[in-house]
C-alpha cells in the first residue's frame, strides 16, 4: 500500500511541468498562450489511432492450448518436488490485476492501457488467461518486444561500420520474429548466408564482425552455445578447459568467410581470394572510384561510402588457417596449419562433404548438440522468469552448473520437442503455476542458489519502460517503423557495371536524405517529434541512440557487447522520470491518460489513474489520499498531474511485480 509521501512525490515538481493549458473543477479548459500550443502539442500522428493496421502476425495455434497446459503441469511437477526436497514454500498465485499488467510487459513490452485492463478484469471467459497469453504472442507489440530482446543479444546497429548500411538485417530479425520463424532454421540462415545486406540480409549476422574472423567465432559461441572460449585466442583458457589449439581448430571452420571482392577483411598481408562473380564489380568500383578523384574530399569520402555498401557482399571459400606466430604450447608449431575441429560431439555425417561455413553450422543447430537447444531454453526461461538456471546464460562450464540440472535438461527436451519453436516455448512457460506466481526478491549477490518458487523481481528494462510511458502517451506508438529490406534496395542498390558517375550521385542523394542520420531524424520529428524526442516504439528508434536519450540513461545497451543492457539505478534516471520531456508528454492535451482522465468525474478519474497506470484500482486509503491531493491542489488537472506522477515514480510501477 502506498504511503502518504509516496502520493504527494509529485508536488514539488509539478510546477516544473510547463503545463500551458490545465482543467477547472467544471472540467473546462483555460486557455494557453498560442505560443505554448504551438510548441506543447503532441504530434497528430501520435494522437490519432494508426490508419492502417500494423503489421500482420503469424496467428498462435489455438488448438495446442491443452497439449501446452499439459507440459506446464510437468514443469509444475518437477519445481513442486524441488520446493519439498529444499523445504521452501512456493509464493502465491498472482491476482488478475498483477497477471493481466505481468503478460503485458513481458510479452507485449508495455503496460496495459485502461481499457485492456477493464476488458479483462471484467472478462468472464473460463479461460480469459490463456486467451490473453494467446493474444499478445500474435500481435505487434510481441515482435516488437522481442526485437528489443534479440538486439541486445545480435548487437544491431544501424551503422556498425561507415560503409554498413544494416537497416535490411534489422527488418530481417524482426521478420523472423514476426513469422516464427524456427529458430535452428534462422540460426542457420544467418550463419551461411551469402550476399549483399539487400539482396540475404541474414548475412548481417556475420558482417557484424566484420574483419574479426576470431572474435566472430567467439561471438557466435556465445550467442548459440552459451560458452565463453575468447580466452583461448590467446592462450590456454585460465578458467576453463578449452586450449588455444581448440579454439583455433574450430575457427578454421569459418576463416574463409570473405566480405568484400578480392579479401576477406583481414589485412593487406592476408592471401586474397577472389569472390565468385565479384571481380567484374569490383572493378567497376574501382573506374567510378577514379571518375570521382576530382572531387572535393567530402564528395570523395561520401562516394567511396556508397561504392563500398554495393560491393560489400558475404561469400565463403575455404581456407587454411595458422596458428598465431607467438604460439607457446607443445603441441603444435607456430604458424602451422589447423585442421577443423569442433568443441565436442561431431558435425553431422549430411553435412560433413560440405564446406568448412556449412559443417560449423550444421553442427551448432543439430539436434544431437543439446547444448544448442539448452542455451536458448536457458535464455527463454531467464528472459520470463528473471534468472537462468545456468547464470550467466553465456557462461556454461564444469564449475557453473544448473541450479536445477533436471530443469534444464526437461526445458531443452521440450525446446526439441516443439522444433525450436520459440513463440510456443515462451507460451509454455507464462502457462505454469510457477510463471503466474508472485515475483520473489532475490540477492544476486548471494551464494544460495534461486529455487523459483516464482519469477525474481526484475526492474522494467528501457525498452519496456520507454514502451510503457508512451501507451500512457500514444494512440499510434507505430506512425514511424523501420524501414524494409526492399525500401532500401530501392535507394541503395547500384548495379556498378552500368552505372555512371551520375547514377552514383543520385543513389546517394536518394539514400542519404532518406536514410543519412540528419534526415531520418528530421522526418521522424516532422512525423512524431515531441520536445527532441520521437514518440514511437523503442524497437523504431535509431540505434545506438545517443547517451542523454531515456532509453539509455536507463540503461540500453551502445549494442557493442552482447546483452549489454542494464537496468541499474542511477541519478539522471530518477531526474528523467520526475522532470523529463516524455513524462510531460503524458500531461499534454491529446495524450492517452489526459483524454481518459478529463473523461471522467473526479472520483472516477481516480480509478482511471491508478487502473491506467498500475493496472489496478486504488485501496480506499489510496483513494482518499488521491482525493485529498486532487481537492487541495490549485485545479483538478495539477491535482491529477500530481497523482499520476507519484505513481509512475514508485517502486510498484518500474517493477514487474
Amino acid at each position: 500500500m502506498m504511503r502518504p509521501w509516496q502520493i504527494r512525490v509529485g508536488v514539488a515538481f509539478v510546477a516544473l511541468a510547463g503545463l500551458a493549458a490545465t482543467l477547472g473543477a467544471e472540467g473546462k479548459t483555460r486557455e494557453r498562450p498560442k505560443r505554448a500550443v504551438a510548441m506543447m502539442r503532441l504530434p497528430e500522428a501520435v494522437t490519432q489511432p494508426p490508419p492502417r493496421s500494423v503489421m500482420k502476425v503469424v496467428p498462435v495455434d489455438r488448438g495446442t492450448r491443452g497439449e501446452i497446459r499439459e507440459a506446464a503441469s510437468r514443469i509444475d511437477g518437477l519445481l513442486a518436488g524441488h520446493w519439498l526436497e529444499h523445504g521452501v514454500s512456493p509464493s502465491p498465485p498472482l491476482a488478475d490485476e498483477a497477471f493481466v499488467r505481468r503478460a503485458y510487459l513481458e510479452l507485449g513490452g508495455r503496460i496495459p492501457t485502461h481499457d485492456e485492463v477493464v476488458a479483462f478484469l471484467d472478462s468472464a471467459a473460463a479461460d480469459k488467461r490463456g486467451d490473453l497469453v494467446d493474444a499478445l504472442l500474435e500481435s505487434p507489440d510481441y515482435v516488437s518486444h522481442f526485437y528489443n530482446y534479440w538486439a541486445d543479444i545480435l548487437r544491431l546497429q544501424e551503422r556498425p561500420d561507415k560503409h554498413l548500411v544494416f537497416e535490411p538485417y534489422l527488418h530481417y530479425v524482426k521478420e523472423a520474429i514476426r513469422t516464427n520463424k524456427p529458430y535452428d532454421a534462422w540460426a542457420r540462415e544467418m550463419l551461411t548466408a551469402n550476399g549483399r545486406l539487400w539482396e540475404n540480409p541474414a548475412v548481417g549476422f556475420q558482417l557484424r564482425d566484420e574483419g574479426m574472423p576470431l572474435p566472430y567465432v567467439d561471438n557466435t559461441v556465445r550467442v548459440f552455445l552459451g560458452t565463453q572460449i575468447g580466452c583461448a585466442q590467446c592462450h590456454d583458457h585460465p578458467f576453463d578447459h578449452w586450449t588455444q589449439r581448440e579454439f583455433y581448430e574450430l575457427a578454421a571452420f569459418t576463416a574463409g568467410i570473405q566480405t568484400r571482392p578480392g579479401g576477406n577483411g583481414q589485412g593487406k598481408k592476408q592471401k586474397r581470394m577472389p569472390m565468385q562473380g565479384a571481380g567484374e564489380l569490383a572493378r567497376a568500383a574501382r573506374d567510378l572510384q577514379m571518375a570521382n578523384r576530382d572531387r572535393s574530399q567530402r564528395n570523395k569520402a561520401a562516394v567511396a561510402q556508397y561504392l563500398r555498401a554495393n560491393v560489400t557482399s558475404v561469400a565463403f571459400a575455404d581456407k587454411k588457417l595458422l596458428l598465431p606466430h607467438d604460439y607457446q604450447y607443445d603441441d603444435a608449431k607456430p604458424l602451422a596449419a589447423v585442421s577443423p575441429q569442433v568443441l565436442w560431439g561431431e558435425v553431422p555425417e549430411t553435412a560433413t562433404q560440405a564446406d568448412g561455413r556449412e559443417q560449423f553450422a550444421a553442427w551448432i543447430v543439430s539436434r544431437d548438440n543439446r547444448q544448442f537447444a539448452r542455451t536458448i531454453a536457458n535464455r527463454l526461461w531467464k528472459k520470463l522468469m528473471g534468472i537462468g538456471l545456468v547464470e550467466p546464460v553465456d557462461d556454461f562450464k564444469e564449475d557453473n552448473p544448473a541450479s536445477f540440472p533436471a530443469l534444464l535438461e526437461h526445458l531443452t527436451d521440450e525446446m526439441l520437442r516443439l522444433e525450436f519453436d520459440l513463440r510456443e516455448f515462451v507460451r509454455l512457460v507464462v502457462s505454469t503455476e510457477a510463471y503466474q506466481r508472485r515475483a520473489v526478491l532475490h540477492d544476486a549477490m548471494s551464494a544460495a542458489p534461486f529455487r523459483f518458487t516464482g519469477p525474481a523481481l526484475t526492474r522494467m528494462t528501457s525498452e519496456q519502460l520507454w514502451d510503457s510511458i508512451l501507451t500512457l502517451v500514444a494512440r499510434n506508438p507505430w506512425s514511424v517503423e523501420r524501414p524494409t529490406t526492399k525500401e532500401v534496395a530501392a535507394v541503395l542498390d547500384l548495379d556498378l557495371r552500368t552505372a555512371s558517375l551520375t547514377d552514383v550521385d543520385r543513389g546517394l542523394e536518394a539514400f542519404a536524405s532518406r536514410y543519412g542520420k540528419g534526415p531520418a531524424k528530421r522526418r521522424m520529428m516532422e512525423i512524431c517529434g515531441y520536445r527532441g524526442l520521437e514518440l514511437v516504439r523503442a524497437s523504431e528508434l535509431p540505434t545506438p541512440l545517443p547517451l542523454g536519450h531515456f532509453l539509455r540513461q536507463f540503461g540500453q545497451s551502445d549494442r557493442e557487447t552482447i546483452e549489454g543492457g542494464r537496468t541499474v539505478a542511477t541519478v539522471p534516471q530518477i531526474l528523467a522520470m520526475f522532470n523529463g520531456p516524455i513524462t510531460h508528454a503524458m500531461l499534454e492535451r491529446g495524450s492517452v491518460i489526459y483524454d481518459e482522465v478529463t473523461s471522467h468525474a473526479p472520483r472516477e478519474a481516480i480509478d482511471v489513474v491508478f487502473l491506467a497506470v498500475l493496472s489496478r484500482r486504488p485501496s480506499a486509503e489510496e483513494r482518499a489520499l488521491a482525493v485529498q491531493e486532487i481537492m487541495s491542489a490549485e485545479d483538478r488537472a495539477t491535482g491529477c498531474g500530481n497523482v499520476i506522477w507519484a505513481l509512475l515514480n514508485t517502486r510498484e510501477f518500474l517493477f514487474i511485480q
